[in-house]
């Protein structure tokens, strides 16, 4: 389709929002640099452009709109509140990859503290009502499973929090699990300088190496250090904890019977059923709402991607390979953004030139 069409298209997925019950709200292209790097750290610059202006500092053209859209709420919305926007966004691309880098966004966003499933509900019966026309492919998960396995574990405050910082990246959350598990060994470097810490200090250690380079201070050194002394003091995670994990990342299917293999293991960790329970309130949910749960596809492991800001239900819709629309909860982003105040919070983007691509095939 033409650019005219997709933004025809654009219009009228804007107007469906609308239709139930969305206001309509804006976000300037250019947003503070420093909020996103907070929020995703220096990964961030890889996928984004970035400017120096001379009056507001570092700036990135908006990637997304879910993050300005947090802030204008948190700031002065009232609830519950229901938004839609409709604009371009701009993201970096692998070279080769054939993907535009700037493309519009046409997106919904709840916030409402009353009944996290039902809101999850709504939102998700809302895209699929929109999108059904098209036959594409669903996939839906649930980032809050893993969360709440990781603190079940039975392991320091300190390890859990790594790993959870790791969630949205599986090979560095992987490589973690395999350390603190003792399923891959310390590197001998690191087993060496533990050693010699141990037998001299780490002080001394220190200003045996001589001159400070890069950016850590000494303090940060010796912190690093300690870290690395507590870690290979602490036992390994039980393997039987391990293999709960292994088998919940594992689970996939249609969402009834995904339920029914985490019921099996769900008392094997500290904690996890309440988050199983959670999963079921869901579907039950949405299957009031009409969505055939029998019928919906599920993956424990959907959603853990990098840079995403989702901590509970995740969902895309797809042509083949291709992402039509994506979205979820990230309740956390919330309090992040809101300067002591936080409110369950779930939405999802349609993108119009991908969706116009569908229907110009079909056609």
């Amino acid at each position: 389709m033409s650019p005219v069409a997709v933004k025809t298209l654009a219009g009228i997925l804007s107007n469906a929002f609308i239709g139930a019950g969305a206001v309509p709200v804006e976000a300037e292209a250019l947003q503070p640099a420093e909020v996103l790097l907070d929020l995703y750290g220096e990964d961030i610059r890889g996928r984004a452009y970035v400017t120096d202006d001379p009056v507001d500092g570092e700036q990135m053209l908006r990637p997304d709109f879910t993050v300005p859209v947090v802030q204008m709420h948190m700031a002065d919305g009232a609830e519950p509140a229901r938004y839609t926007y409709n604009g371009p966004v701009w993201r970096k691309q692998e070279p080769g990859a054939g993907r535009a880098k700037e493309y519009l966004q046409v997106g919904f966003e709840l916030f409402d503290r009353h009944d996290p499933a039902a809101s999850d509900a709504e939102v998700f019966a809302l895209f699929h009502e929109i999108l059904q026309p098209y036959d594409l492919r669903m996939a839906t998960g649930d980032v809050g499973l893993l969360a709440a396995a990781i603190e079940g574990l039975t392991t320091t405050a300190r390890r859990k929090e790594r790993l959870r910082r790791q969630i949205w990246r599986p090979d560095r959350f992987r490589h973690l699990l395999d350390m603190y598990s003792g399923k891959v060994a310390n590197l001998p470097t690191r087993v060496a300088m533990i050693e010699n810490v141990a037998a001299i200090g780490a002080t001394e250690v220190l200003n045996a190496t001589g001159p400070l380079l890069g950016v850590r201070s000494a303090a940060e050194v010796l912190a690093r250090v300690a870290s690395l002394q507590d870690d290979a003091a602490t036992a390994p995670i039980p393997a039987a904890e391990v293999e709960v994990l292994e088998e919940l990342l594992a689970v996939h299917g249609m969402a009834s019977d995904a339920l029914q293999s985490l019921r099996k293991v769900q008392d094997r960790l500290d904690g996890f059923a309440l988050a199983v329970d959670r999963l079921e309130t869901r579907l039950n949910a949405m299957a009031a709402k009409g969505v055939d749960v029998d019928n919906l596809p599920f993956e424990a492991n959907f959603g853990l991607t990098s840079l995403e800001y989702y901590d509970g239900f995740v969902f895309s819709f797809f042509d083949g390979e291709n992402p039509i629309s994506s979205g979820g909860r990230y309740d956390a982003l919330t309090q992040v953004l809101g300067q002591g105040r936080s409110i369950p919070a779930v939405g999802g983007v349609i993108r119009p030139d991908a969706l116009a691509a569908v229907m110009g095939g079909a056609s």
